[in-house]
């Protein structure tokens, strides 16, 4: 749907992510106050922002790979830390430059998901999230035994990114780095998904056995959205563990996994803004929790605080998610087409 007054004479037009005049400005708008924010942000804030922006990549990955092609995949951070791993070794042990290592965490994880994802040629649905939860545990158990590359179970340390002479060894040096990647992240989940393979995914998703009726290679897209999910996971898991300084097995577990399922849920399936909306709504939710509302409870409540301080963030987000599966199945990407709606149409948005 367009504003008033403007209309596409041509498929480039109508395929343009930037249709107005408006909208590039408000984009431009956007990305300066983005590379102004840490020198502004305190550093409180500037670290909750870097989780958010890498975990963004991440759920882009998620989300071409469920809500596009509708491939249910509950061990999704075992993929981040093959990425996070790959470029801890790369970088600390072998010396490749990030430059270098920043792709390789994402093909190795790509590859990794396609080898998981080849279930998905015979099964789907409920047995396919089983077989792709058997990933969070496999890889879990090789990262801990191979002890001679990963540390095992004490880890290892980080050595933080660099390209060129260029160290990004501080918040505001590394937001730089993470917030680049991620929009071109966000370019590439967007263009994917409006072309040909978006719409094979959306197929696929919506009606399999139709999907094949009308010629689509069911076992190639398959295979290509467990590739470009897991590529984007390895991406973030490289940008995360720079971050970081320090990866251990325990860094991302079965937890995190449901955690980025909450966050595709709440932000929308489907939807390359849902998976924006839905990280910062959940990362934002469990900052708050973490760190404001769980030593309320504690400084209040000194003889329940144990019982309750723990639980509190999980219980917390299960409520969450329930209500928008309730009441907002189609999480806050479809609030924001609403509001667009109006917006284009008002004064006769009746």
């Amino acid at each position: 749907m367009q504003p008033g007054g403007v209309f596409n004479e041509k498929y480039e037009q109508d395929m343009a992510i930037m249709r107005t005049g408006l909208q590039w400005v408000l984009f431009a708008c956007l990305i300066i106050l983005l590379f102004l924010a840490p020198l502004f942000v305190p550093s409180t804030v500037l670290a909750p922002l870097i989780v958010i922006t890498i975990t963004i990549i991440a759920i882009h990955g998620l989300n071409l790979l469920m809500g596009y092609c509708g491939q249910i995949s509950v061990g999704h951070a075992a993929f981040v830390l093959i990425g996070a791993y790959t470029s801890a070794v790369l970088v600390g042990k072998f010396d490749f430059p990030f430059i270098l290592a920043l792709p390789c965490s994402g093909i190795l994880a790509a590859l990794a998901g396609v080898f998981f994802g080849l279930p998905s040629l015979r099964i789907k649905g409920f047995y396919l999230a089983l077989a792709t939860l058997a990933a969070q545990f496999i890889i879990l158990y090789i990262i801990r035994h191979l002890s001679s590359l990963t540390g095992g179970e004490s880890g290892l340390l980080v050595p933080p990114a660099s390209i060129g002479g260029l160290v990004f060894d501080t918040d505001q040096k590394f937001f730089y780095l993470a917030i680049v990647i991620c929009i071109i992240a966000t370019f590439l989940a967007k263009s994917l998904t409006r072309g040909r393979l978006g719409r094979a995914f959306v197929a696929i998703r919506d009606n399999d056995l139709a999907a094949e009726a009308m010629g689509i290679n069911l076992y190639y897209y398959k295979l290509v959205a467990f590739f470009l999910g897991c590529l984007f996971a390895g991406i973030a898991g490289s940008l995360w563990a720079h971050y970081m300084g320090g990866l251990t097995p325990r860094s991302l577990n079965f937890n995190d996994s449901v955690w980025y399922l909450g966050m595709i849920v709440v932000g929308g399936m489907g939807s390359t803004m849902g998976a924006i909306f839905g990280t910062i709504f959940i990362t934002g939710l469990k900052e708050i929790l973490y760190v404001y509302v769980s030593p309320w409870v504690s400084a209040s409540s000194p003889g329940v605080a144990e019982h309750i301080s723990l639980p509190l963030v999980p219980m917390v987000f299960s409520l969450v998610v329930i209500l928008f599966l309730v009441y907002e199945p189609r999480g806050l990407a479809h609030r924001w087409e609403l509001f667009k709606a109006y917006y284009r149409l008002w004064p006769f948005a009746y």
